[in-house]
């Protein structure tokens, strides 16, 4: 196993990491930087895209552009670069956080409040055409979302403060059974971001634990992936036939940063990852 420096960045917050198949790249943001980040490792371009607010995810969309979960709300931009807003809903002190397209082709965007006040979060589901419907609320820092291959209504959920992953059962488009999938013990670090493989194992970022954990269908911890920086942010599969698992990093909070913290670090040939469906709308 090796990690290797796929952008050498200076992101303060970088998250969300999403392969684009479309266009053979790698789209991931810096939240408080307030910037989106496209990478296409194929010809080393990397471009940066700064935005007026502070982004918690941005996700190809089906017909290009990108829709992205915003302070205020969750907005799209066409493949010009034209803005609009989808669902705009701002509360002071609270910002969009992480984002995942669901395989019915919405938006599922996680927030928090900037105090990270217990319970001032939510999880929405953002349709194609905007409308949105609560899937969870009063979490505290709404993270990482992912779906099994095997049962497309299982979903993968991290509420960070819980220290847990947890499976959330979807019917209709709603969340109708909660339970925890794994726990991350003390001293591991804080469960992030997540993505899950071919095999339907979920790999998971841990913020201060300075790796990956990789949990089999079970729940089971399955292997443990030790990286160059404490604070790893999420995951995700890319590449050449989806092999390469990236990593975004931050340096918030970090009186000594490392050297690659705020860097996309890449795992070459990691495993097999699944396509990431593109948004609807």
């Amino acid at each position: 196993m090796t990690v290797e420096v796929a952008v050498r960045a200076d992101d303060t917050l970088g998250e969300g990491p999403t392969w684009d198949a479309a266009g053979s790249r790698l789209v991931w943001v810096d939240i408080l930087g307030a910037r989106v980040h496209v990478h296409d490792p194929a010809t080393g371009s990397h471009d940066v895209t700064p935005v007026d607010q502070h982004v918690g995810a941005a996700k190809p969309r089906a017909g290009g552009g990108l829709v992205v979960n915003l302070r205020d709300g969750v907005g799209r931009y066409d493949p010009d670069g034209t803005f609009s807003w989808l669902h705009h809903d701002p509360v002071p002190g609270r910002r969009g956080n992480d984002a995942a397209v669901a395989p019915d082709g919405s938006l599922w965007a996680g927030s928090m409040r900037y105090d990270e006040a217990e319970g001032g979060g939510s999880l929405l589901r953002i349709a194609p055409d905007g409308s949105a419907t609560p899937l969870l609320d009063r979490v505290t820092v709404s993270n990482g979302i992912g779906w099994s291959p095997a049962d497309p209504g299982l979903a993968y959920y991290v509420d960070s403060p819980t220290r847990r992953i947890d499976a959330l059962r979807v019917e209709d488009g709603r969340v109708v059974d909660r339970r925890p999938f794994a726990t991350v013990g003390p001293g591991a670090g804080i469960p992030d971001g997540l993505t899950v493989d071919a095999e339907g194992c979920v790999w998971i970022a841990l913020w201060d634990g300075g790796s990956l954990h990789r949990y089999t269908p079970a729940g089971a911890l399955e292997r443990v992936v030790p990286l160059p920086v404490r604070r790893p942010t999420a995951c995700a599969f890319g590449g050449p036939g989806l092999r390469d698992l990236y990593v975004t990093t931050a340096r918030t909070g970090l009186a000594d940063p490392e050297p690659l913290a705020g860097s996309l670090l890449v795992l070459p040939d990691m495993g097999q990852g699944l396509p990431a469906t593109p948004f609807a709308g």
